[in-house]
């Protein structure tokens, strides 16, 4: 398998970008700051996709697509929202090009220059509330739940593949609805629906709550979020999900008339994750051998490798495995069989141990005179034999508790790095020794807020949603607090 992975403990950005490339996930493009998703990093994210659409899918949303291309004016409308993006944003200025007579190539046809420059969706707020103008005109046409699956450009000027690209592929709901009250119940259920969707299948423990002013959306009244740390004990924004209270509405005179007979503003949100959580998947789980996945996300659960010195063992080793996958296909769990003659055993182990496969099956000659097989675990990496016999049952068994391991080794992590400042010095002391999740006071203000990122580069990662039960004094200003907030260093 070649050189293997740098040190986490030593240098973690090198581990994470070298594990992406080496287990097959992505590469860079050749398109400054884009990525080639590669196909097990894909089959990757479409796992977490078949899971989280059906989830949507369930809870009433339905799957829509909205344009590429946004008009300028329509980032206009909406004066947070612009102020938000701007800088981020790619802009199409022409329609055409053209053969330059000089024989340099192709350039720019002057004559088709737009009439409008059209922005590259950086989000689709605007042009999704503009069409929604024309779906609304009675409290009957609420609420609408859409999704869409989709990619999105953000100028980033510092990239890192799957965590921030210029383009990335998300999914971003855009919800409307009759009263105030829909909409944060919308908002919240939405919270609640990416917080299981990463405990139960990505086995990643996550902190909900509600972001700073200085750190919500742009164009949001309230952004609620679910917050995971990282093995080097940074934060990681994992999803968002967004109560626009009537700003949008507003903003494209999306009105309606309520049973009363008269107009109203619609009430609205958003949410979205993106493959930003392929990027939370690697940096929680995966260690110095390669990538770790959990079962419920794996494409492949279990790899099978034959063991053989003849034609004859090979032929005999195989039929048993095909044999045992036939058994694992009935209780629907997904394997692959190596069967290559051209790697040695060792190297497919070290190519799974790269890749994540949560479980390893590995049969010879005397396995079969024996009735037995080799199981080994990409979690803990133990192997054990045990009896082939009812296998397809001891693997139905074991996926469920490798899941459960990742999920509570990862939350033990997270506990172990989680602190509690009383006071600035102390603050300042563990970000500058161990970062974490720190929970502290603060007195509510953005000058603070900015103050402390300042000289700790540490944000307001959220406000929990107990929020205000345990006053206190803010560890910068000692003025009232309201309750304890949760910092940390971020991606």
């Amino acid at each position: 398998m070649g050189k293997g992975l740098p040190s986490r403990s030593e240098d973690f950005s090198a581990w994470y970008n070298e594990l992406v490339k080496k287990a097959d996930l992505a590469e860079n493009s050749s398109v400054r700051g884009c990525m080639v998703i590669k196909p097990y990093g894909f089959s990757v994210w479409e796992k977490m996709q078949s899971k989280l659409d059906s989830m949507f899918k369930e809870s009433g949303h339905q799957n829509a697509y909205f344009p590429l291309f946004i008009p300028k004016s329509y980032l206009s409308r909406e004066a947070d929202h612009v102020e938000g993006f701007a800088k981020e944003c790619a802009v199409v200025t022409h329609y055409r090009l053209k053969s330059d007579k000089e024989g340099n190539g192709v350039i720019v046809d002057p004559d088709a220059k737009l009439e409008e420059e059209l922005i590259v969706r950086p989000t689709s707020e605007t042009v999704i509330w503009n069409t929604y103008k024309n779906w609304v005109q009675s409290y009957r046409d609420l609420p609408i739940l859409v999704n869409q699956w989709a990619n999105v450009v953000r100028w980033e000027m510092r990239t890192r593949l799957f965590l921030r690209t210029s383009e990335f592929l998300w999914q971003e709901g855009h919800t409307a609805h009759e009263t105030k009250l829909e909409a944060e119940d919308e908002t919240i259920k939405i919270l609640e629906i990416y917080s299981s969707f990463l405990e139960e299948t990505m086995a990643v423990p996550v902190l909900k709550g509600i972001k700073s002013d200085n750190e919500k959306f742009a164009g949001a009244e309230e952004t609620y979020c679910v917050e995971a740390l990282m093995q080097d004990a940074k934060a990681l924004q994992a999803g968002t999900s967004h109560f626009l209270g009537q700003n949008f509405a507003k903003a494209f005179d999306v009105q309606f008339v309520n049973p009363k007979g008269k107009k109203e503003y619609v009430w609205g949100t958003s949410w979205g994750v993106s493959t930003r959580l392929v990027g939370a998947l690697i940096m929680t789980h995966s260690d110095d051998k390669g990538l770790v996945l959990p079962p419920n996300l794996a494409p492949i659960q279990v790899v099978m490798i034959p063991i053989f010195n003849s034609t004859d063992e090979y032929d005999k080793v195989v039929k048993k495995l095909e044999e045992i996958g036939k058994r694992l296909n009935k209780l629907n769990i997904s394997f692959k069989i190596d069967d290559r003659k051209n790697h040695k055993p060792g190297w497919k182990f070290s190519e799974y141990e790269l890749k994540g496969i949560p479980v390893r099956l590995v049969i010879g000659p005397k396995d079969i005179d024996n009735n037995t097989i080799e199981v080994a675990r990409r979690d803990n990496l133990t192997k054990e034999v045990v009896n082939e016999e009812n296998i397809e049952n001891y693997v139905d068994k074991l996926l469920p508790e490798i899941q459960k391991n990742l999920f509570n080794k990862a939350k033990k992590f997270r506990e172990a790095n989680t602190h509690k400042a009383d006071n600035y010095e102390e603050f300042k002391k563990i970000f500058k020794n161990q970062n974490g999740f720190v929970y502290a006071h603060w007195d509510g203000s953005s000058e603070t807020e900015n103050q402390i990122k300042k000289e700790t580069k540490a944000t307001i990662r959220c406000i929990p949603l107990d929020y205000g039960k345990e006053t206190g004094k803010c560890i910068l200003t000692g003025k009232k607090s309201k309750g304890m907030v949760i910092f940390g260093k971020a991606y």
